[in-house]
């Protein structure tokens, strides 16, 4: 037996425990601020307060607050003895709630010590069972029960969670034990009291080999040390990258609920499973989930054992599956999403575990969200903010083509089938292990599939780097399944045909052998693991008849519009079909760039012949004008947003080492006759050069030292809308001029303009409106933008250019070079070309807003950078007054829902 503290008088100013039944305190506690309960309890420990609220049956227990656990990281990693004396307190609590007694060995007490985070982390941190037991507790809990199977199966639980939990002991010699005994025949569930006794003699005997020290045998150690450990496990490394992954605040810790113990693995009359409310991949409204039975709780997760549908419980335990079947329904119903829940059957008996809003792919999220609010379970407002942006990326995914799917099955080029556990088509080299799909899709940028036995917590930075996952064990609601759920990874698991060779890096199906590093293809829609690669096609919006409806529902909260950056008739009608409301950005210059006008463009830079040049200009505005047509026609009756030239010149140029090394080779071989067109060019080249072309021959500067290309695009520009609208097609045109530093800059590049676009009105006999404005990318622009404002008609930040000259660094060359490091190591919080720099560019624009809305009303502002589709970027340009974002066609979707969550989010505005 063990000494106690007395009872104590607990500061509210320190109070580190709350028992689950002490909920009422704790929001009264907290004015009833439901955010501030969850951030204090933690999710697992909050809901468990509530599941006991509304009348459903769980196991007592308590919570060790996320405070505490903040407070333990930042001393020296050990309980204070405050702390430790409310601990002791919650286990008296429990000890009389439950009439048992830690350590007794007529009558042990055991408890858990779980996790619990402010916000779901499914497996990312460490949990240990069946603590309490010792050498004296289970002979004690063998008698109890009359089933020294099971107590023995407690014991070595405990002893193998405890030694990697606490201790981080490698998982391997225990495993090996266990493999060696299955190889005798069965499974755990079909071993017996005496093969338990000896495994746990091997596991104690593990344990004091690896450390030096006996198995501790008192049950306030076990305790003590577990929750030093659930804590240590909030900055473990899959905790860390599943929060970076996930944008999950590192300040906010996690809980420890010490939890009494129910016992899934007591026999045929108990059981123990995960279920979800709702299908997690479909949204589906139809349960969902697994049990075993004569198991505990990580036997499902882990996959280890095939675990049994949650239907055929129905059969098994008819009485269970009722009273499961109200749980569903009155969870749901509280808590207005669908709910992961983990239950454990104790001889009859069924107790929640714990419950949380469930994890889904994002097919399954729109359509939830849909249902609900159709049902009158929630608000269209609610079920819009129910989806988060990024999801809609994830959910727009490429598929497989038909076709050539079709022909690589009768080809015989399938693997396996297993279950389907998250939609989507991915294609990438195999990886048998976590850090090899980290090395190859993180650092080297490949195409990862990641296949594994199954999965555990200590693999998600793997995942996280891969295209799809595959695992050969493992049901629906493993590990594997749901963290691929959640992050929109196609994701296939069960996939028993499949067998790897980790010895020798190779995996055989179906009598193929594909070594490490050859191509996959994966459907996680249909659980098909294919040989090879197989070509992809874009998904439609009209596809997808509930984000339809979601999108609709937040295009009516939405103040700002989305337009798309679109270059081609192609891309035009891309984002029109996603829901554009014009083009927002047209680089007219990446029409240059195709290979049949490039020559064309070369002759007209490179030529000292006027004539020349002439010629290669009408051939330019013959290409330009038929691709503006078509911008027009995808576009009829929206605005488009004509940027003029802004590269520098040197891109549409002949490499210049490349064309040097040529000239080097041609005189050693003697081929004088060749040499003198090249060094011509050479030097022609050698005259456009810049030592940094970035800050300089762009935007207004060539417009206004080549104004005869201007010339030619805007002449392009308005006959295309002439021709459009001899068609009876109702053209837009914005024209931008780009990279504006100096008022007088824009008045002479606007001086051109006007000139040809009333030249071409009065040919043609054909009026047309069109506006001229300035795109604000230089932080100089930003302070001048009040005078800018006076002759601009409409305003667009660039914000990647802004980006680069703000912070003063190259995009291209920050990415390749220091960025990578500065992210890692927190020295920049995000990077700034993919999430807005709200302090510092943001400033910049917010002052430019200021001086534009001064000095004129009613301007129409707008954002063309990639910025305009990222939701964090969209939520600052709300709130600066915008009045559209544009962005990439296939983002566009994205930026729509974005948009109403910043309406939703700050209505005042």
């Amino acid at each position: 037996m063990h000494t106690r503290h007395g009872p104590i008088a607990v500061d509210e100013k320190a109070r580190w425990v709350w028992a689950f039944d002490e909920v009422e305190a704790v929001y009264k506690k907290l004015d009833g601020d439901k955010e501030r309960v969850l951030t204090l309890l933690g999710g697992k420990g909050a809901n468990l307060a509530e599941i006991a609220r509304i009348g459903l049956l769980i196991p007592p227990g308590f919570t060790v607050t996320t405070e505490a656990c903040m407070h333990f990281l930042k001393t020296d990693k050990k309980l204070s003895q405050d702390m430790w004396n409310q601990i002791e307190e919650g286990i008296l609590h429990l000890e009389e709630r439950t009439e048992k007694e830690l350590g007794n060995p007529e009558n042990p007490l055991l408890v858990s010590c779980r996790s619990g985070a402010r916000y779901s982390m499914p497996g990312m941190m460490d949990t240990v069972l069946n603590i309490g037991l010792n050498d004296e507790t289970v002979e004690g809990l063998s008698k109890a029960t009359g089933d020294p199977r099971f107590a023995f199966d407690c014991y070595r639980r405990l002893i193998q969670m405890y030694a990697t939990v606490v201790r981080g002991l490698d998982d391997e010699p225990f495993e090996a034990t266990l493999s060696q005994r299955r190889k005798k025949g069965g499974n755990e569930a079909d071993f017996s009291a005496a093969d338990w006794r000896l495994i746990t003699d091997q596991f104690k005997s593990i344990y004091r080999s690896a450390t030096g020290e006996d198995f501790p045998h008192d049950p306030l150690i076990q305790i003590r040390s577990a929750v030093e450990a659930v804590f240590s496990s909030w900055n473990g490394k899959r905790a860390i990258d599943y929060r970076n992954a996930t944008h999950i605040e590192h300040h906010l810790g996690t809980a420890c609920n010490v939890v009494a113990m129910v016992f899934g693995n007591l026999g045929q009359n108990s059981a123990t499973g995960v279920a979800f409310t709702r299908n997690p991949s479909t949204g589906e409204k139809k349960i969902f989930g697994e049990y075993l039975t004569n198991a505990q709780g990580e036997d499902v997760v882990a996959g280890t054992r095939n675990a049994k549908p949650i239907e055929r419980l129905a059969t098994e335990m008819p009485a269970c599956y009722q009273d499961f079947l109200k749980a569903c329904a009155k969870l749901e119903e509280h808590f207005t999403d669908m709910q992961d829940l983990e239950f454990t059957i104790e001889n009859g008996k069924f107790w929640l575990l714990q419950t949380r809003n469930g994890k889904r792919t994002p097919e399954a999220s729109v359509r939830i969200a849909v249902d609900l609010a159709n049902a009158g379970a929630i608000k269209r407002r609610e079920a819009v903010l129910h989806v988060e942006p990024q999801q809609i990326d994830a959910l727009l995914h490429p598929r497989f083509h038909h076709k050539s799917k079709r022909r690589a099955l009768e080809e015989k080029r399938l693997l396996a089938r297993g279950i389907n556990a998250s939609p989507g088509a991915a294609v990438g080299k195999i990886a048998f292990d976590a850090d090899l799909a980290e090395e190859w899709g993180s650092k080297q940028g490949l195409d990862v599939i990641m296949v594994r036995p199954f999965t555990r917590p200590d693999d998600v930075h793997g995942m996280l780097a891969s295209r799809g996952i595959v695992t050969c064990e493992g049901g629906a609601t493993s590990h594997a399944a749901v963290v691929a759920r959640q992050f929109g990874v196609p994701c296939i698991v069960g996939a028993s045909q499949i067998e790897i060779d980790l010895e020798n890096r190779c995996l055989t199906s179906q009598r193929t052998r594909i070594t490490e590093g050859e191509l996959v293809s994966i459907d996680g829609t249909t659980g098909e693991v294919i040989s090879g690669s197989l070509p992809t096609i874009e998904t439609q919006l009209d596809e997808h008849r509930y984000l339809k409806q979601l999108l609709d529902w937040a295009d009516s909260y939405r103040s700002l519009e989305i337009r798309a950056n679109a270059d081609t008739p192609h891309d035009a009608k891309i984002a029109r079909r996603y829901g554009a409301s014009g083009i927002g950005l047209c680089r007219t210059e990446h029409m240059f760039f195709d290979p049949e006008r490039l020559p064309h463009v070369q002759r007209m830079i490179l030529t000292e012949s006027k004539a020349e040049r002439d010629d290669a200009l009408r051939t330019l505005l013959e290409f330009q004008r038929k691709d503006f047509e078509g911008l027009f026609q995808s576009m009829d009756g929206l605005p488009v947003v004509f940027r003029l030239i802004d590269p520098p010149l040197h891109e549409f140029l002949p490499d210049r080492q490349s064309l040097a090394d040529e000239i080097f080779d041609l005189r050693v071989l003697g081929r004088s006759d060749e040499l003198s067109s090249k060094e011509k060019l050479l030097k022609q080249i050698e005259h456009h050069h810049e030592s940094n072309p970035m800050m300089g021959l762009r935007g207004v500067r060539l417009s206004l030292l080549h104004p005869e290309i201007i010339r030619m695009q805007v002449r392009a520009m308005l006959e295309a809308a002439v021709n459009a609208k001899r068609k009876g097609i109702h053209a837009r045109p914005e024209i931008m001029i780009p990279l504006t530093s100096h008022l007088e800059e824009f008045r002479a590049a606007k001086e051109i303009i006007e000139g040809v676009a009333r030249e071409c009105c009065e040919q043609s006999g054909v009026s047309v409106d069109y506006t001229i404005g300035s795109m604000i990318e230089i932080p100089r622009a930003c302070t001048i933008a009040g005078g800018l404002a006076l002759e601009s008609a409409f305003f667009s930040f660039g914000t990647n250019d802004l980006t680069q000259m703000t912070f003063g660094f190259s995009r291209d060359d920050a990415e390749r070079t220091f960025l990578p490091h500065y992210l890692d190591h927190g020295i920049l919080p995000t990077n700034p070309f993919q999430s807005l720099d709200t302090e510092g560019v943001g400033s910049l624009i917010h002052l430019a807003v200021d001086e534009i809305r001064a000095a004129t009303d009613g301007l129409e502002i707008g954002v063309c950078g990639e910025h305009g589709g990222d939701p964090a970027s969209i939520e600052f340009f709300h709130q600066q007054g915008f009045n559209y974002v544009s962005c990439s066609p296939y983002r566009v979707p994205i930026a729509r829902l974005a948009a109403a969550h910043a309406a939703l989010k700050l209505p005042e505005l």
